[in-house]
């Protein structure tokens, strides 16, 4: 899939239009519609600024299959998730598992 589909299918996913694309990357509609219209490829601060405004990162563009939307919590998860040792994780991940079975 080349970039332009990639970007086609996540505001149909979303149900965005370019108009609300613009409002959450900073871009301006004509950027947006230029690239559409002429079928460009964005520079990569373009796209880097696009992704965040889908909530998501360059890697998870690009990538093959499902993606997880990286929310503000998710992010502040990851973050400390990321300084733990191997023990500290194993133990959330216990933790966690054992909280998710009691609902």
């Amino acid at each position: 899939m080349n970039t332009n589909e990639r970007l086609q299918r996540l505001l149909k996913e979303r149900g965005w239009s370019m108009y609300r694309l613009s409002l959450q990357s900073g871009l301006s509609q004509a950027t947006l519609a230029n690239i559409f219209r002429r079928n460009t490829i964005p520079s990569i601060a373009t796209l880097e600024a696009i992704c965040t405004g889908f909530g998501i990162t360059l890697a998870q563009f690009f990538a093959e299959g499902e993606m997880v939307e990286m929310t503000p919590d998710l992010k502040e998860l990851f973050d400390c998730w990321v300084c733990l040792t191997v023990e500290q994780k194993a133990a959330a991940l216990q933790m966690l598992k054992a909280m998710s079975h009691e609902n």
